[in-house]
């Protein structure tokens, strides 16, 4: 399929990198990097939440309260 397509500045450089990297044409180049978009990402990390203990019991429920015992009175 042929089309004439502007690309962006960064999306150029790459194209033009990926080219001088590898002795691609343009459009090698250009499919190359579409293929590699649509391959799933595997480098995410799961996510894990951290707890501590505060030794404090917060009633969550109450919202003032709660903030008055992390933070302190003089925190209004």
């Amino acid at each position: 399929m042929r089309t004439t397509i502007e690309f962006d500045d960064d999306t150029a450089k790459a194209i033009e990198e990926l080219r001088r990297e590898s002795g691609l044409g343009v459009s090698g180049a250009v499919n190359e990097l579409i293929r590699r978009g649509l391959l799933p990402r595997r480098d995410v990390q799961r996510f894990e939440q951290r707890t501590r203990r505060l030794g404090v019991k917060i009633d969550v429920s109450d919202v003032a309260g709660a903030l008055e015992a992390l933070e302190g009175v003089e925190a209004r």
